[in-house]
Formats: C-alpha cells, sequence, structure tokens
C-alpha cells in the first residue's frame, strides 16, 4: 500500500510515503502550509509521482486542516483522511476525552506498539514533550506533557533582557564559559533530568516496566550521553499515520463483505 503521510505540527510539517510498512522520503518543512505552501505543494507532487492509493493527516492545529483537504484533493483527486480517536487502530484508547488526544500522541502510540509491542513510553521531543503511555493489553491510558526545548529557550530570551536565543545543537560543554554555552548545557543536561524523572515516575506509579522509544526533531540531541536505554526512531509519527491509514482501509473492506 502507497500512502502519502502528513504530520502538521506547530513548527513544522512532515510529509513522507508510506509503502507497506516502510517511510521514504520524509521532507519536514519549517511552517508548513501556512508559511509554506509551495514547498508543501511540490512535496505531495512529487511522493504522488508513482502513485498512491491515499493521503492520511496527523494534525495538532486544526485551523489548516480544511485547507490541507482542499489541497490534497485539488492535487491528488482523493479525499484526506483525518486522524482522530474514533477510527480503528491496532490500539484500544482508554481516556477520558478521547476528541482530546492529539493526532501525533495516536500515530506514535500505534507506530510505537506496531514495531516495539507493549507495554511502551513513547516521548516525543518537538514543540512540546509529550510521553504517551501503553499498557501490556495495549490500551492507551494518557501520558505527560511538559514544554519542549525550542520553548524552553525562546521563553528565557523573550522574557529576559541580557539572555540570547540558543541553537539548540553542537557538543556540550563541561561547564559554560559564555552566556550561550551555559543555557546550552540547561538546555541539554537539565532536560535529561526532565526526561529521567517522568519515566521513573510513569514506571514507579504504574508499575509497569516500559520499553522507551524517543521521536521528533530534538531526541537525539537531547538524549545523548542518557541513561536510559531509549530507541531513537526519527520517524515514528509518519510511520504510526501509515499504520492508521492501513487499519481503517482493512475495516472497510471487512464491512463491504
Amino acid at each position: 500500500m502507497r500512502v502519502i503521510v502528513i504530520d502538521v505540527g506547530n513548527t513544522s510539517t512532515g510529509i513522507g510515503l508510506y509503502i507497506d510498512g516502510k517511510v521514504h522520503e520524509a521532507a519536514h518543512i519549517k511552517g508548513g502550509i501556512r508559511m509554506s505552501p509551495v514547498l508543501c505543494a511540490e512535496a505531495l507532487r512529487k511522493l504522488a509521482s508513482g502513485g498512491v492509493e491515499g493521503a492520511v493527516i496527523g494534525s495538532v492545529v486544526p485551523l489548516v486542516n480544511e485547507r490541507w483537504k482542499n489541497f490534497v484533493r485539488r492535487e491528488l483527486g482523493m479525499d484526506l483522511l483525518v486522524v482522530n480517536a474514533s477510527l480503528p487502530m491496532n490500539i484500544t484508547v482508554d481516556y477520558c476525552e478521547p476528541e482530546k488526544i492529539g493526532a501525533d500522541r495516536l500515530a506514535d502510540a500505534c507506530g510505537g506498539v506496531k514495531r516495539y509491542g507493549a507495554p511502551l513510553v513513547v516521548a516525543d521531543f518537538g514543540t512540546a514533550l509529550t510521553f504517551d503511555v501503553i499498557m501490556p493489553d495495549k490500551s492507551y491510558i494518557g501520558g505527560v506533557i511538559t514544554p519542549g526545548l525550542p520553548l524552553m529557550t525562546d521563553y528565557l530570551c523573550e522574557r529576559t533582557a541580557l539572555l540570547p536565543h540558543v541553537e539548540l545543537k553542537g557538543e556540550c560543554p563541561q561547564v559554560g564559559r559564555s552566556t550561550e554555552e551555559a543555557m546550552r548545557i540547561g538546555a541539554e543536561v537539565g532536560y535529561r533530568g526532565i526526561v529521567r524523572e517522568i519515566v521513573n515516575y510513569l514506571r514507579k506509579s504504574m508499575q509497569v516496566d516500559f520499553k522507551l522509544v524517543a521521536t521528533g526533531g530534538y531526541a537525539a540531541w537531547a538524549l545523548r550521553g542518557m541513561d536510559m536505554e531509549f530507541v531513537i526512531d526519527e520517524e515514528l509519527t509518519l510511520f504510526g499515520l501509515g499504520c492508521i491509514f492501513e487499519r481503517v482501509k482493512r475495516e472497510e473492506k471487512r464491512e463491504k463483505f
């Protein structure tokens, strides 16, 4: 099955081609359809050039969903599947208000269970850092949300007179010999502490030895030197969207017979 998968985040949009359980040619477009519509259209056309059976979107920016529907209908001549908790998936959703779960979190959970099994905690390092908890019976029960690395550093720059904007890259120095180095240590080493405490809290409070998977643009940088065994899967969200699309289409075929 060939499917275009679209992950709309707050700062960027990921677009890739899902083919029989693998993601190909993934591109991450800063600003998404609001700031870079031409790049989004070019990516869509390129991925569809060999023919596709559908397209699926997981979006945390509801205001752009209708635009993406029109975009896909115009470019590909087909309807766009919008992910939400009511769709058939390879997990069950045990959550008080399932309609409020972010589509990216559902995709992470579905993709994570498909690739790594359960029980599982998926940490997604984006604009926000989310932890999604899947129990041994493959039930999604919720998780934890905390500010992401860019929010942390941007806030310091915006709310203080002397602290600059810091690029989240490069080696972590032993001690900050400049303001930028000091802030980078605070971000990287401090973030490991956040991750460690949240994971330990979840394992202890749930009394489950969860497997750990990390995804998102800042995962590899933030987890360098981490003393926990995280599997880093950069395209997990796109993979999960493809898994959801496949499951929906299988259920639709089953209902016809």
